[in-house]
């Protein structure tokens, strides 16, 4: 996919007295978007400047000879034009880049990238979004869940107000630990182990990260193995085509540092990329007596590829990403009571003072791409990743009495409780053994190989593609978790017992997976369809060696297996009426696997979308009816839902998930005025979630169903509204966001306080100005009004949304 010019010269009638000139514009492949902060230079000169907001550029003082343009921004290919100058001449010219969203070769860049980038979008069945590394820079969010905020169709659970450990569903599926959605780094599966325990405790940095594509609808069944409400890809950043460094430090609120900083370049045919990103933060929870509730995170990545040349007789390219997590914070599952979130929200008990989470990911992407012909190219990658943590939390609390009690039923009625609640607050404690910590100790390991051929020809009146991709993965994880005891002394906790590993959980779950794909696409006229088809084989074995056989000899050994295979078809009809308007529409069947008990089964759905699409010069509005019919809903005991944490997944029989998502973009003054732009986006979503059968819920998150009951943690109403006015010198960018109130546990009617949580309108905003060509500044305002609301009551307890948080930082492109 090669980058376009249009070039129109302009010559004078005079030769003699004046040098060259030239003007232009550098936009994206729809030659209506602007790539501001561009480099634009004459190759083997000093002469060069960057773009302005509009995507604007000069050159003065150009010699009379035959040059070479080159014109490149991180993110984008690099397109060079040759040039014949002569004197007084005045050269405009019209340049379009096409975005690199994958470090493979771009023919072949649905491997990696679930979109194509926004060029790719329109040859896409059903929904897709994809967020553009000029979005995400805008608030430069270091919390995923910030970022899909301004996504239809997206729901979320907050939890630690740093975006740590996001609860993401798409179209209505659960969002606990993001466990319903497909989530994947580069186009390779990134959860700890999708199969054999999909709660997502390991979620990809946003900060280090290109670009983000939401794949909704029958666009997404060929990236399993959850098909119902889509796939989140993370893009990371691309190897430059040129020598290219840059560093971000912020700093702010809440002890907040932050700091990115990568050095990458390409000579000849082999190319690399070293980065690194480290966020920290004290926390901006108070203790009850004293300490730090915040984090340090830092990344690590390492890319190196090779690829052959462009005369090649076959085109290949070999690429290598290393990347390392690392994970210190002391958050907690202990939130408040009711009353005491609305004395003190900020507040946290004496009784999480020695709650902990270490997390250490490594991961190992080797692909390999080669084009056989024109029509035929087959790209292949092996991956493996592993995950250790050890979340380390007040699990229970044991009063005087010696009547254990968890803490999720402690914070829901306190003063039966009296006793319990005293220790929590740090009253000294009776009983030596009264808080039980739990180190829920966890070692996941991910690997597999998956490829991916797309064969592409045509005849005169019709376009055609088969796409064909396969995938071996095997994940496991193992569960040798123990329990600390303590007792509390004035607020202070003193160790009293030292738990034996394995004693509390001892466990090792296992998959085994094949999938495959084909995807069929047929464009005719103003005509395209598409129809899929996917196939998962699944074998899934529960190990349970007892708690009494740490050293896992066997004798007590209880073992689980369970098989399920799955055909998972889906077809879209998408309809160009005009270059104004399209229209699409898709059926899909949506699947998400059993677990390792022989009494669960695989959650089914049929999934249906309506949408229609606008598109004018200076607005865009998309309109997306959907329907998920459950035949078998899922629920997971994650002790982060309020259940006991064995992760096992239980059939909750019918549901229906239906809605509406609304998205439009309007610039009111485009046309009117070159020297700045002002973009205002709205989104809207509309969720209803029922329950079509009555059950008595073993999964706790639920709680007792009766059939015409609402899904918990499922807002009906979603909204934001941006407001951007870009300049030449500085850009800055106005969020409102509206989250509606959701229930906490399943049910009907009004809301009740203390089962619900609150809606908010959140208001954001983010300012960058342009110091020196290669200096930005930028700060941004987290909620501005200083909006004080409860996020959730899971894991146990009232959770409190971020407060108003201020950021200042300098961003340095260094070369």
């Amino acid at each position: 996919m090669k980058a376009t010019a249009i070039i129109i010269l302009l010559i004078g009638n005079n030769f003699v007295f004046a040098q060259t000139t030239l003007t232009g514009r550098v936009t994206e492949s729809d030659s209506i978007t602007a790539i501001p902060y561009a480099l634009v230079s004459i190759e083997g000169t000093t002469i060069g400047t960057l773009t302005d907001r509009n995507g604007d550029f000069t050159l003065y003082n150009i010699t009379p000879d035959q040059v070479v343009l080159a014109v490149s921004s991180m993110g984008y290919q690099t397109q060079k034009i040759s040039l014949s100058t002569a004197y007084s001449q005045k050269i405009s010219i019209s340049i379009i880049l096409n975005e690199i969203v994958t470090d493979l070769p771009t023919s072949v860049v649905n491997s990696a990238s679930l979109t194509g980038g926004i060029n790719g979008l329109k040859n896409l069945p059903g929904s897709a979004i994809y967020v553009a590394p000029k979005e995400l820079v805008k608030f430069s969010y270091t919390d995923i869940n910030r970022t899909l905020r301004a996504i239809p169709g997206v729901n979320i659970q907050e939890e630690d107000g740093f975006g740590l450990r996001p609860n993401i569903g798409l179209r209505g599926t659960g969002s606990e630990r993001s466990s319903k959605i497909t989530l994947m780094e580069d186009g390779v599966l990134i959860a700890p182990a999708p199969y054999s325990a999909p709660a997502a405790y390991y979620f990809p940095t946003i900060g280090r990260m290109q670009a983000v594509e939401i794949m909704k609808g029958s666009s997404q069944i060929q990236y399993g193995p959850f098909t119902t409400g889509g796939a989140i890809n993370l893009i990371s950043t691309s190897i430059p085509e040129h020598l290219k460094a840059r560093i971000n430090i912020t700093a702010g609120s809440f002890g907040s540092r932050n700091m990115h900083a990568f050095v990458g370049s390409t000579k000849g045919p082999f190319g690399f990329l070293a980065e690194t990103y480290q966020y920290s933060a004290t926390g901006f929870k108070d203790l009850q007596g004293g300490g730090n509730t915040g984090f340090i995170k830092t990344d690590y990545l390492l890319k190196l590829k090779w690829k052959s040349k462009e005369k090649a007789r076959i085109n290949q390219s070999i690429a290598l990403k290393l990347g390392q997590s690392n994970e210190n914070s002391n958050e907690t599952y202990l939130g408040l009571s009711q009353n005491d979130f609305e004395q003190s929200p900020l507040m946290r008990y004496a009784a999480s003072k020695k709650d902990n989470m270490l997390t250490k990911q490594n991961q190992i992407t080797l692909s390999y791409f080669v084009a056989l012909s024109k029509k035929i190219q087959i790209t292949t990658t092996a991956y493996y990743t592993d995950f250790g943590r050890n979340w380390y939390k007040l699990d229970k609390v044991k009063d005087s009495s010696g009547t254990s009690i968890s803490i999720a039923s402690l914070l829901i009625t306190p003063e039966k409780y009296a006793d319990a609640f005293r220790i929590v607050n740090g009253g000294t404690s009776y009983n030596s053994n009264a808080l039980e910590l739990k180190a829920n100790n966890r070692n996941y390991q991910s690997n597999g190989i998956q490829t991916l051929m797309n064969y592409q020809f045509k005849t005169k009146a019709i376009k055609q593609n088969v796409q064909f991709g396969a995938r071996y993965h095997r994940d496991d994880v193992d569960r040798f978790q123990w329990i600390d005891k303590y007792a509390m002394q004035n607020s202070q906790m003193k160790l009293t017992e030292i738990g034996k590993a394995g004693t509390e959980s001892n466990v090792i779950t296992t998959a085994e997976a094949f999938s495959s794909y084909v995807l069929y696409h047929f464009q005719y006229n103003k005509i395209r369809i598409t129809p899929g088809l996917r196939y998962e084989d699944i074998k899934l074995v529960n190990k349970d060696y007892e708690k009494t056989d740490t050293e896992r000899t066997g004798v007590k050994l209880k073992e689980d297996n369970n098989r399920s295979k799955a055909f998972i078809p889906g077809v879209s009809a998408h309809y160009t009426f005009n270059r104004l308007w399209t229209s699409f529409a898709g059926i899909h069947k949506g699947f998400a696997p059993a677990g390792a008990s022989e009494n669960s089964k695989p959650e089914n759905s049929v999934n249906y979308e309506f949408g229609a699409k606008y598109t004018h010069h200076n607005r865009e509005t998309k309109l997306v009816l959907f329907l998920s019919d459950y035949s078998n809903l899922l629920g997971a005991d994650l002790a982060a839902s309020g259940g006991a944490g064995s992760g096992e997944l239980l059939n909750q029989g019918k549901a229906n998930v239906k809605g509406i998502e609304f998205q439009g973009t309007y610039d009111p003054i485009s046309g009117k005025n070159k020297k700045i732009q002002l973009p205002i986006t709205l989104v809207y979503t509309l969720t209803h979630a029922i329950f079509q059968t009555s059950f008595n819920s073993e999964f706790e998150g639920w709680g007792p169903v009766t059939k015409g009951d609402e899904m918990p943690y499922i807002a009906k109403n979603q909204m934001a509204l941006l407001i951007n006015a870009e300049h030449k010198t500085f850009m800055t960018t106005l969020s409102v966001r509206y989250n509606g109130a959701m229930r906490t546990i399943a049910g009907r009617g009004p809301l009740v306080v203390s089962t619900s949580t609150d809606e908010a309108i959140i208001i954001d905003w983010a300012g960058t100005f342009r110091i020196t060509q290669n200096i930005d500044f930028f700060a941004t305002v987290t909620n501005i009004t200083n909006k004080v609301y409860i996020v959730s009551r899971n894991p146990a307890g009232a959770r409190p949304g971020l407060p108003r948080a201020v950021n200042f930082g300098i961003k340095f492109n260094l070369i």
